[in-house]
This record gives C-alpha cells, sequence and structure tokens, in this order.
C-alpha cells in the first residue's frame, strides 16, 4: 500500500473489503471484535469494575483473548470472541456496543503562502509579512494518527526548539528499526499498533512509516522549515508546516492490510492520556460505510477527546463528486475538504503543425524539444484480436510492431486498469512516449510517470490531439519534461476526488466544515523509497501527494496556530473562529468554482462547508458559536440513543440530564453549530432554528445580520441586531426558514457584520 494518493484508491477499496470478507469469516471463529463500554471515571487510573471482569472471565476461558485494553478516558477492549461470545458480552449490564474490529482507508512548499495570499486578496489586504504572517504555533502538541514517521527527515529537526512542553506523559517507544533517540524536541513522542487480526510484517513492530503517508501528513502539518525542497527540481521552495513551532506526537494505526478501528480507539485512549492538543486522522471509511456512533471508532475516541478539551481533524473522504459520500460526520469532529491551489503542474505536449497541448502529470522526459517522433492512435495500434480494448491501452492488448518507436495516443474507459499498467503496455511494446485521456476533473492530481515520457490530457485536449492525427499522413509529436507554474488562475477549485454532502444519515448537519489545499501538496517522505525515485536516481526526500489526507493536516496547522494564541478558547470556538472566517473565492474574485467531467459549475457548502480555511481570519473572529458538550449529548439523543446510554458515554453529564422526550433527527438543527442546515418535507412548511453568539471582540459592539438567500427562499433572522457590552456577552437569535417552491436544495449565508468582523455562517434547506 505504497504512495497512496488518487491513482490507487482501488487499491485501497480492494484491501478493505478483502478486510471486511476475513472479518466477517473470522466472526464466525474467533475475530477481533471491540467492546465499547463508554466514559471511565473521574480519574485516569480508574477501570470500571464490569470491564475488569468481562476481561477476567475472557482470560479465563482463553490466555489470549483480550488484545487491546482501553481505561485512560474510555472504557472497553478489543478480544477475540465467537459469535456467540460477542452477543452474550453485548447483553451485559454497562456494554455499549459489540461490533467486529472495522478497517478504515488512508484517505509544503507553496499552500501557506498561497492561502495568506489569497485572504489578503478577498478582504483588499496588501501583501505582506506582518499580521498576517503564519505563527510559530509554540508548543502546541499535534497527534498524527497515521503509518509513522520518517524521524530523520530535516523537516522534524529540532533545531531552535525549546524543552519538551511539561505536559507532554507520552513516551517514545522503541521499534526494530526506531530507536528512542529517534524523537527529539520536535518529534516528542512515537507509539505503533500492530493489527491484532493479521500476522507481523516487515513494516509492522515499530513507529517508522514505510508508506510515506504519515510521514507527509506531520510535515505538512508541523514540519520544521528546510530550504531548496523540490520534487527533482519541480516546485521548488521552502518547504514548511503550517505550524512549525509545534511539537508531533506520532501513533502508527496503519499497517499494510488497513488501519484497524481497535488499533485507532488505543490510540484515542494514549493520547487522550499523553497530553496532545489536536488530533490529526488522514483516515475513514468508504462513501456510504460511516457507522453509528456506537460502532463507529472514529467518532467514540474523537468524542472522549474532545470532551477533553482536545481539538479532533479528520479528512472527509475521496470518494467525489458523488453526493452523500463524506465520512467523519459527527458534530465534535472538525471535516475537512480538499481544494486545488494557485501551483499547477504541467506536461506540455508540441504537436506537428505549431499546436501546444498542456497536459498533467509528472515526468522527466528526455525527448527532443521539437515534434518529431510519429504519434498513433492506440486503437489502430492494436492487435487484430482486439478491436475497443485496445484504445484502452489495456495489457497485452497493443501490436509492437504498429507502436515501436512512437508515442502512443490512450483513451481510459474504464478503471480496471492503473495508468501505470497501461503505460508499462506502451513501455513494453517499444513505445516512446505514452499520452493518456483522461476525465477533465482527474487533470489535477498530476499522477507520475517517472523517467518515461509521458502525460495525461482533459478529453477536450484529447479530442484536439486526434483531430490533428487524423488530420495529417505523418503526424508527430513529442512530450517535455513537467514543470509547475505558479499564480494558476482560478483557485482555488473544489477537488474533484473530494467527497461531498449531504451526510448520508442526516440532512440536518451540513458536512464537511471545510475546506484546504489538497492536490499536489509538496512534502517529506521516507528517503528509502524507491518506487516514487526517477530511474537511475537516489530517492527523493519530498513527494507530492494528493487527497484529504493532505487538506486534513493543514486544517491541524492552523488549530495548532490557534490554540497557542489563544490557550484558553474551547475546541468549539476555534472552529467556529475558522468556519466563519472562512473565504469561498477564487483569485479571479469570482465564486469558487468546481471542476468536474460535466464542466465548471459554482461550488456551494456540500463542496466546501463554510468555505476556504485561512490562517489569519481566525485570529479575531469578532464572534463565535459555542457549543457545547450538552449539544452533543442532545445530538446523540436525537440519533436514538436514550438517556442510560448516553450518560454511559459521557461522565460530564450533569445527574439531571436526560433525553426530549420529542427529541428527533431534525432536532439536530438547533445545536449550537457554526453552520445550519434545515430540512423540510412539505412545499411552503416553515421552521424555525436558534443560535447563541459569544462575543470576542471588542467589549461593546453591534452587529447587524446581513442575509443571502435564493430568490425562492424565506429567510428571516430575529432579532436583526445584536448589541454586545461589557455584561452582556452572550446573544441568542433565531431563524424563519419557508420555501416558496420545492427545490432540492436552497444554499444561502447570514453574516453578522459590524466594521472590520463579519461573521459568516452557511446553511442549507433541504427537501427529503
Amino acid at each position: 500500500m505504497k504512495r497512496v494518493t488518487l491513482v490507487f484508491l482501488f487499491s485501497l477499496f480492494l484491501v478493505y473489503f478483502i478486510r471486511k470478507s476475513k472479518a466477517v469469516s473470522q466472526a464466525e471463529g474467533h475475530g477481533v471484535y471491540i467492546v465499547y463500554m463508554g466514559a471511565t471515571g473521574s480519574s485516569n487510573d480508574v477501570v470500571r469494575d464490569d470491564q475488569i471482569q468481562l476481561m477476567s472471565s475472557l482470560t479465563t476461558r482463553r490466555k489470549n483473548a483480550v488484545v487491546l485494553s482501553y481505561r485512560n478516558s474510555f472504557s472497553g477492549f478489543a478480544a477475540r470472541l465467537s459469535d456467540a461470545e460477542a452477543q452474550s458480552i453485548a447483553q451485559q449490564p454497562g456494554v455499549i456496543s459489540v461490533f467486529p474490529d472495522p478497517v478504515f482507508q488512508l484517505h509544503t512548499t507553496r499552500s501557506w503562502d498561497f492561502l495568506t495570499d489569497q485572504y489578503n486578496l478577498v478582504h483588499s489586504f496588501p501583501n505582506s509579512s506582518g499580521p498576517n504572517s503564519t505563527s510559530n504555533g509554540v508548543d502546541t502538541i499535534i497527534g498524527i494518527f497515521d503509518t509513522g514517521i520518517w524521524p530523520e527527515s530535516e523537516s522534524f529537526n529540532d533545531k531552535g526548539m525549546g524543552p519538551v512542553p511539561s505536559r507532554w506523559k507520552g513516551t517514545c517507544t522503541k521499534g526494530y528499526d526506531f530507536n528512542s533517540s529517534s524523537c527529539n524536541r520536535k518529534l516528542i513522542g512515537a507509539r505503533f499498533y500492530d493489527d491484532p487480526g493479521n500476522s507481523p510484517t516487515p513494516v509492522t513492530g515499530t513507529p517508522r512509516d514505510h508508506d510515506g503517508h504519515g510521514t507527509h501528513v506531520a510535515a505538512t502539518a508541523a514540519g520544521s522549515p528546510v530550504a531548496g525542497a523540490s520534487y527533482y527540481g519541480l516546485a521548488t521552495g521552502t518547504a514548511k508546516g503550517g505550524s512549525p513551532g509545534s511539537r508531533i506526537a506520532v501513533y502508527r494505526i496503519c499497517t499494510p492490510y488497513g488501519c484497524s478501528g481497535s488499533a485507532i480507539m488505543k490510540a484515542f485512549d494514549d493520547a487522550i492520556a499523553d497530553g496532545v492538543d489536536i488530533i490529526n486522522l488522514s483516515i475513514g471509511q468508504p462513501a456510504g460505510a460511516e457507522f453509528e456512533f456506537s460502532t463507529n471508532p472514529i467518532a467514540i475516541g474523537a468524542f472522549h477527546a474532545v470532551e477533553k478539551g482536545i481539538f479532533v481533524v479528520a479528512s472527509a473522504g475521496n470518494d467525489g463528486p458523488s453526493r452523500e459520500s463524506v465520512v467523519n460526520v459527527a458534530p465534535w469532529i472538525f471535516t475537512v475538504a480538499a481544494t486545488t491551489i494557485d501551483r499547477n503542474i504541467e506536461t506540455h505536449i508540441p504537436l506537428g503543425g505549431n499546436k501546444l497541448i498542456k497536459g498533467g502529470g509528472i515526468s522527466f522526459s528526455n525527448l527532443k524539444k521539437s515534434p518529431v517522433y510519429p504519434l498513433v492512435d492506440s486503437k489502430s495500434a492494436n492487435l487484430t484480436m482486439y478491436d475497443g480494448e485496445a484504445s484502452d491501452c489495456e495489457p497485452d492488448t497493443l501490436d509492437e510492431h504498429k507502436v515501436k518507436g512512437k508515442i502512443v495516443l490512450c483513451d481510459h474507459l474504464s478503471d480496471d486498469f492503473s495508468i501505470e499498467d497501461r503505460l508499462n503496455e506502451v513501455k513494453n511494446k517499444g513505445g516512446i512516449g505514452f499520452i493518456l485521456i483522461i476525465p477533465d476533473d482527474e487533470l489535477i492530481v498530476a499522477p507520475k510517470m517517472g523517467s518515461f515520457p509521458g502525460a495525461v490530457v482533459t478529453q477536450h485536449d484529447g479530442v484536439k490531439i486526434l483531430s490533428y492525427l487524423n488530420s495529417t499522413k505523418n503526424p508527430v509529436a513529442t512530450i517535455l519534461p513537467t514543470v509547475s507554474v505558479d499564480n494558476f488562475k482560478p483557485a482555488p477549485v473544489v477537488a474533484f476526488f473530494s467527497s461531498r454532502g449531504p451526510a448520508y444519515n442526516t440532512r440536518n448537519l451540513l458536512k464537511p466544515d471545510i475546506a484546504a489545499p489538497g492536490t499536489a501538496i509538496l512534502a517529506a517522505w521516507p528517503a528509502n523509497d524507491t518506487e516514487v525515485a526517477r530511474s537511475g536516481q537516489e530517492p527523493p526526500l519530498f513527494n507530492f501527494v494528493s487527497g484529504t489526507s493532505v487538506s486534513c493536516p493543514h486544517v491541524s496547522a492552523i488549530v495548532a496556530t490557534l490554540k497557542s494564541q489563544n490557550p484558553t478558547w474551547s475546541p468549539s470556538a476555534i472552529r467556529s473562529a475558522i468556519m466563519t472566517t472562512a473565504f469561498q473565492e477564487s483569485n479571479l474574485k469570482t465564486p469558487m468554482l468546481v471542476n468536474s467531467a460535466y464542466g465548471e459549475y459554482l461550488a456551494d457548502p456540500y463542496d466546501f462547508g463554510a468555505g476556504v480555511a485561512t490562517m489569519s481570519g481566525p485570529r479575531e473572529p469578532g464572534l463565535v458559536y459555542e457549543t457545547e458538550i450538552t449539544d452533543y449529548l442532545l445530538f446523540l439523543c436525537s440519533a436514538g440513543y436514550n438517556t442510560s446510554t448516553v450518560k454511559l458515554i459521557s461522565k460530564t453529564v450533569p445527574d439531571s440530564f436526560s433525553c426530549p422526550t420529542n427529541a428527533s433527527a431534525e432536532s439536530m438543527s438547533n445545536m449550537n453549530y457554526p453552520s445550519i442546515a434545515v430540512s423540510m418535507s412539505e412545499e411552503r412548511e416553515t421552521k424555525k432554528v436558534t443560535r447563541t453568539l459569544t462575543n470576542f471582540g471588542k467589549e461593546e459592539s453591534e452587529y447587524t445580520a446581513i442575509i443571502t438567500a435564493p430568490d425562492a427562499l424565506r429567510v428571516r433572522v430575529h432579532p436583526s441586531k445584536l448589541k454586545f457590552t461589557s455584561s452582556t456577552k452572550k446573544l441568542s437569535y433565531q431563524v424563519t426558514f419557508k420555501a416558496t417552491s420545492r427545490e432540492r436544495e436552497f444554499f444561502g449565508s447570514i453574516t453578522w457584520a459590524s466594521g472590520k468582523y463579519k461573521v459568516r455562517s452557511p446553511f442549507v434547506v433541504s427537501y427529503w
């Protein structure tokens, strides 16, 4: 499972479904199950008696039954159980759920400058390194739940960093190729969790990253500045994390088999006790597999972390552009979508007749600059026994006599084979160059071709090349080495792969929450990865990766910066500050777009949530929406959990708490969240929601509501003005929605404005 980029998503899905099938078959014998028993007591050392009794009973019958135990902030364990044992334990007092151990999939030089520049452009600020410059995020601790880390990377040097914060209680775990000395004042902790359901492999038994994903994520979030970083000369600059003053604690939860739920829960249990401030999870389920709370290890662990004041950031998923594909949708998780930045990776293809095609992909072509090489369409270069298949350049379909010495144009008609499979077919049959026509929106991923001359082009440009090829007897072309182009416009654009809302299980909570750069991001990489190396050269120290996996650590870095500057702010206050100051415009000062196979269209909150996060805006949010733990407990009531179960889940719930008798999915709309989502079932129906704002700005201030809504939706805000004073820090308002026509969704926003402060909340009103 090397190089987790979108080009290889199919293999990730394959791993998931193989593992899922395996889990089902194991359940018939003795598979790994997770037993979740809610929160522990007030002391982290307290393990509930009922957990001890259940574990003792199991180990008495079978010595190695229990594989992991959770005891710091929540109670439970993972154990090898038969199906009958699992059903029996599920009926025991104090047990919330018992479920098979699920598996989850893994979902810079320029991006940080772009976020600052774009914020300045949208708000008409001059470019400067003054108050909008990146902060160090000094001494915040970011927990990275991923594939491990490559500690020798320069991105993790600790030059100039002070002593490790005294509140850190974690450890640097020794592995077979990882010593305690591998940690330093930057990388302050490392743990690993090997998959209890699988046999050891050469990459288990260590916190070291043998995949690259975790190293890249950690460096994007908090890497130290490294001058002269590039991928073999591409995107040269200073690579830095968004919060270079932050400390990194690594929890290697993923193996070649995937990222097991039992390991994820153990990492949460440890990280909470270790003292992290932020947890970054660039992982999640495939679309449509989102589990309910009581059987979702990420949602369970994140709840207990947030309850302890720890911020949890997670990726939205890479299953876009399909609707209802967003995952990690629990309201206590900050869910991140992906966009492009203003750097484009281009591979130019000169054709005969002074024609030029600007393609994509990364290759280091050694062909001549002039178009002197014969160009052939793969459909006309097929073996006699094949017809349509050869246009796809599938393995063993091309005739080497028709391909040898030529540049071959291929189509991408199915996902049964990878780009690498198609390139190798051309290469193995003697071709000297490879051009692949792909869906227009996939060009931004920049797949790697290595040293073989190759490029990908949009369908529109593919038609141009075919037209040229068919218009002359001797078509010729060449492929130039890839270049990086800065100040590309328009940017940002929502990435085609970024998972979209609405959340499949509720229309009353808007997800994703926010967006951040996630395409062709350059960051640190393991120094031994020959698979991403150019032929005959040493492996690169930096690599390009695309996905919500890399947009996620961008937001974690912004959170770390805010946390260091405002240590008393709650996780929900930080989330609100980021969401209400996000931007929705491109560097052309036009509304942000989605680039899809169906053309460009305006992006909406189901694509990017509140907009694109910035480094600057959240520092002075003016007003914030503070979501209390009680709001989350009421959310659980609305999701169908009863009072006794909710009280098992949380130990901070007041004794007097009880679920409302009328709790329903619609009640979720009234959670004090920075965005608003309302569902309707009848035309001209009226819905009301309430929100409360807390003043974080000027003590004496008055805010006025500005409503942006489509003509067919009537929106009223009462009161329309909010006046804060030294004695009035919190004020509530009510929003009334009424649609005059029945459409699937209505999008808009409510902005509270006062001088320089503009506190914007997106809303969506949808019909079921």
